[in-house]
């Protein structure tokens, strides 16, 4: 029996290639703008990141994460992606 092929995407933080179920993918849909995919299944242009916060930063200081997704992103969305990744905990209005 064949084995089966493990698909490999990039990082666009670290730029590293790896499986993609170790990765969290972020795409950019034509109905929600720009939204965490759990799933990675939603229709839209997609990026993916590693799981850690470094990976994040660096996409955002070489604004790496705009560039893929072809779209500008605002302080209130970078801070909601920081939030539903883990990485901060969200502020009280």
């Amino acid at each position: 029996m064949k084995r089966r092929k493990i698909p490999y995407r990039l990082c666009v933080g670290c730029q590293e290639m790896k499986p993609k179920k170790e990765l969290i993918r972020i795409v950019r849909t034509p109905n929600e703008g720009v939204v965490l995919d759990s799933t990675g299944k939603k229709p839209g242009r997609g990026v993916y990141l590693c799981a850690q916060k470094e990976c994040l930063l660096k996409a955002l200081k070489g604004n790496k994460l705009e560039k893929s997704l072809q779209q500008p992103l605002s302080e209130e969305l970078i801070q909601r992606l920081k939030v539903g990744l883990g990485y901060e905990v969200p502020r009280e209005s």
